[in-house]
């Protein structure tokens, strides 16, 4: 029998009543002949509440313990939707990530999955049960609770499509599917029928919230469609799969990201720069946009840091500065727009022409980055939106 996994976010099971929609929907599949299993997230916004419970208790919550507390809000959703299905005359059974056989590395607060061992998910499945597994979490290892991070629901549903070789992976949340940008910053903002791993992959590493970058990879590395839908809103659909090259050229999307601050350091020692980096790591601060080059007076070093899932920035921060001292510069208040889509660097066209006009607003470019399907520009924060509307205004929408 063919397996299909669905995942449902936190707006989808964010009261009692969207259960129970959502038990409907999925009992209607199950009596379509498929088996099924189901990822869902914390209730709405659980897990921000759980983060401001921890702050009221501790301003430096241990890493360990915010995954065993953060991990307690899939278990919530997880159990009442088994006990919404049940109702309706359908087994099912509800697991933990760890249960499911979701294996992680030692990282707490944004656990990389090294693989899932699904024999208990497989077990359930052929005694005709819907098994409902938690999804952010795993375990590591050490057989430590782990959590994987803001869209981690996403990792769990397609790392577990891959293992049960399921026929398609299809995730649900409150829009339907994916847009050239973030609806609510671009009202002409064009949805998108289908997208290539890379482009999805790119987006969502430069800030797109529809999907998870880490499960991206994983659908592509196992070749499983992502179907993106909405939860309660028939018809649209965005399927995440592999294109053939050359399908799709120009600008796809431009997306955005705040909160990130920029870190120089300029030291005449390489050890040093190595000391800062294994630093960063010990507090699993994640660096983006590296760039090493030789300065008058040593050498120097950029990078760009993203804010989230840093519960004590302020403390990570003094560290930084009493560790590497005076050489050491911590700015923050910028922010990234990006323009995602294939080919778009074959030449500088694309690259100049956005320059010009950003210019021509007095819009001032702080950095710039590239990859094969990506150009990201670093601006000032009070920029990031105005920025996203006028390159989606020429480059999707077509208007100079």
């Amino acid at each position: 029998m063919s397996i299909i996994v669905q995942k449902y976010g936190g707006s989808s099971v964010a009261d009692p009543e969207k259960i129970k929609k959502i038990a409907q929907l999925i009992s209607n599949v199950k009596k379509e002949g498929y088996d099924v299993a189901v990822v869902v997230s914390a209730m709405g916004k659980t897990t921000d509440s759980l983060i401001e419970l921890a702050k009221q208790v501790s301003s430096e919550p241990p890493k360990r313990e915010m995954d065993m507390l953060l991990s307690t809000g899939e278990r919530v959703t997880m159990s009442l939707l088994c006990m919404a299905l049940n109702s309706l005359g359908i087994d099912a059974v509800s697991l933990t990530g760890s249960q499911a056989g979701i294996i992680t590395n030692d990282r707490h607060n944004d656990a990389r999955v090294i693989e899932v061992r699904p024999f208990r998910v497989f077990d359930e499945l052929d005694r005709g049960r819907v098994v409902v597994v938690g999804g952010f979490q795993g375990v590591s290892y050490r057989r430590d609770i782990t959590t994987l991070g803001r869209g981690g629901s996403d990792t769990s549903a397609v790392a577990l499509a891959a293992a049960l070789n399921a026929e398609r992976c299809e995730i649900y949340s409150d829009v339907d599917g994916v847009y050239s940008a973030d609806p609510s910053v671009v009202k002409d903002a064009k949805h998108l029928p289908e997208i290539s791993y890379e482009q999805m992959q790119e987006m969502s590493e430069a800030g797109a919230k529809v999907l998870n970058a880490q499960a991206v990879q994983f659908a592509k590395e196992s070749k499983i469609a992502i179907y993106a839908r909405s939860t309660f809103k028939q018809g649209r659909e965005t399927i995440v799969r592999k294109f053939p090259a050359g399908l799709s050229k120009g600008v796809k999307a431009v997306v955005y990201e705040n909160d990130i601050s920029r870190i120089e350091y300029l030291s005449g020692e390489d050890e040093k720069i190595i000391s800062l980096l294994s630093f960063l790591e010990q507090k699993q601060i994640p660096v983006k946009e590296f760039s090493y080059s030789k300065a008058e007076g040593g050498n120097k070093v950029s990078f760009l840091v993203s804010q989230k899932n840093i519960y004590n920035v302020e403390k990570i921060e003094a560290e930084l500065i009493a560790e590497f001292g005076s050489c050491l510069k911590i700015e923050h208040g910028f922010g990234t727009a990006s323009l995602i889509g294939d080919g778009i660097n074959k030449d500088n066209t694309i690259l100049l022409e956005t320059l010009s006009i950003l210019k021509k607003e007095n819009i001032k470019i702080l950095g710039i980055a590239t990859t094969s399907f990506r150009i990201s520009f670093l601006l000032e924060k009070t920029f990031v939106k105005n920025t996203v509307l006028l390159c989606h205004n020429r480059w999707i929408e077509d208007k100079v």
